[in-house]
């Protein structure tokens, strides 16, 4: 067995909440099915483009078991309300329920887990069936802190709630498991954004799992902004299902992170629901990043927009699935993705696999994928207008990631955004 599994499996022994609210066994299969099978090999087609020899040489220790200090100057721009995870632990003092909208819930799993309220946390029970999922297997074994958020039928929240992570300095390298549910019953609509940042520099690992449920015609936009330390490591994956008529808006900007994967994968079960979702790939020095989309229209008039940007400077490597089925008796589906990289240096590496299935008829469907450089008749109209060619380089490649803001709909969480998306690319040009 690896040196990283030998240290979730002593993790597991040590885990406070293991058997709270009749989980043992569950989390004991999904372990054993973990360790049985151990990590995919560049074979899985899964796991092709992101090789994990070095990191399966790695050893984390709990991170409940050594205490972190947040920089609070991080939470600054953040306001209430929020909920503040440190090194993936609950933290009270910096979090704030007190503006939360009438008929909105929101609740640490760790807490949910200490009271055994076994209906409060039977999403923890569900199992991981594929070998390639072993990342989804340790997140069941070893969840024990995350959010549990609930939107009754019809409420509505004028303010956009916060999720925040940060990854916080600590003696060791620290590992994290983190379990979330986000809940919107029938005409609820509220903005989800979550924020994953770091106060200095580590090298811990984050294992992060979001499940999203839309009832009927409920709409969430969900915007995440991965901040990550240079060194640290993440792996992230969100499961949506929506219901009939149901609205998902959904931005991620990956802009830290040594070695990074995130998931996204969508069930349209409800006809007329749709996806809109789009994403920024930075990849610069050695960082390693792997986005992986599966959109699944398993309804009629059910619609996806996928718009992905990638940009792979340094000696960075960046890979791109974007994956969508249409099954049949979908008639009348409309899937969209264009997913479109700069290669800023010769070093660098992206890998684009848009994958298309059709088994209805009467859908539209169009795909698009493509690698290239900036465009040199773009570079030579600004610098005959004397603009320098790094501030035209800056200019083209915001110009380029910027159109996938335009998901979110708040002209002010949008301007915030953006500014993220800037001081990343600022960072990507001085290295240039």
């Amino acid at each position: 067995m690896s040196a990283l599994l030998d240290s979730f499996a002593s993790a597991f022994d040590a885990l406070p909440n293991r058997d709270a609210a009749g989980l043992g066994d569950a989390r004991r299969d999904a372990l054993a099915a973990a360790l049985r099978d151990g990590l995919p090999g560049t074979r899985s087609e899964r796991w092709k483009y992101t090789p994990l020899r070095a990191f399966e040489r790695r050893a984390f220790v709990p991170s409940a078991s050594l205490p972190a200090v947040l920089d609070g100057a991080l939470l600054a721009g953040i306001p209430a309300p929020r909920i503040v995870f440190v090194n993936g632990r609950f933290d009270p003092a910096h979090s704030d329920f007190t503006t939360l909208p009438t008929g909105v819930t929101l609740q640490p799993l760790s807490q949910a887990l200490a009271e055994g309220h076994e209906r409060e946390v039977n999403f923890l029970a569900r199992r991981f069936e594929r070998a390639d999922e072993v990342f989804a297997r340790l997140n069941a074994a070893l969840a024990d802190d995350g959010v549990i958020l609930r939107a009754e039928e019809g409420a509505a929240a004028t303010q956009p709630i916060h999720l925040v992570f940060v990854g916080a300095p600590a003696e060791r390298d620290l590992a994290s498991h983190s379990r979330h549910l986000v809940e919107l019953r029938g005409d609820a609509e509220l903005t989800l954004v979550e924020h994953h940042l770091a106060s200095d520099a580590n090298a811990h690992f984050v294992n992060s799992l979001v499940h999203v449920h839309l009832a009927a015609r409920a709409r969430l936009t969900h915007v995440r902004t991965q901040e990550e330390a240079a060194t640290a490591s993440l792996v992230t994956r969100t499961d949506a299902v929506l219901a009939r008529s149901a609205t998902y808006l959904r931005l991620d900007l990956e802009l830290g992170g040594a070695l990074t994967r995130h998931e996204l994968n969508v069930a349209l079960q409800g006809e007329g629901a749709q996806v809109i979702a789009n994403g920024v790939l930075l990849a610069d020095g050695k960082r390693h990043l792997d986005t992986r989309l599966g959109i699944d229209h398993a309804a009629r008039d059910t619609r996806c927009e996928l718009l992905w940007r990638g940009l792979g400077a340094g000696r960075a490597k960046a890979a791109f699935h974007g994956g969508i089925t249409i099954r049949e008796g979908a008639d009348g589906s409309v899937a969209e993705l264009s997913n479109k990289n700069l290669l800023l240096s010769a070093g660098a590496e992206i890998d684009t696999q848009p994958v298309l299935e059709i088994h209805a008829d009467e859908v539209q469907a169009a795909h698009g994928a493509a690698v290239g450089q900036l465009d040199a008749t773009s570079m030579f109209y600004l610098r005959s207008r004397g603009i320098p060619e790094q501030q035209a380089r800056a200019l083209l490649t915001a110009a380029f990631c910027r159109e996938t803001l335009a998901v979110i709909e708040d002209a002010v969480l949008r301007e915030s955004v953006a500014a993220k998306l800037d001081a990343a690319l600022s960072r990507l040009e001085s290295a240039a």
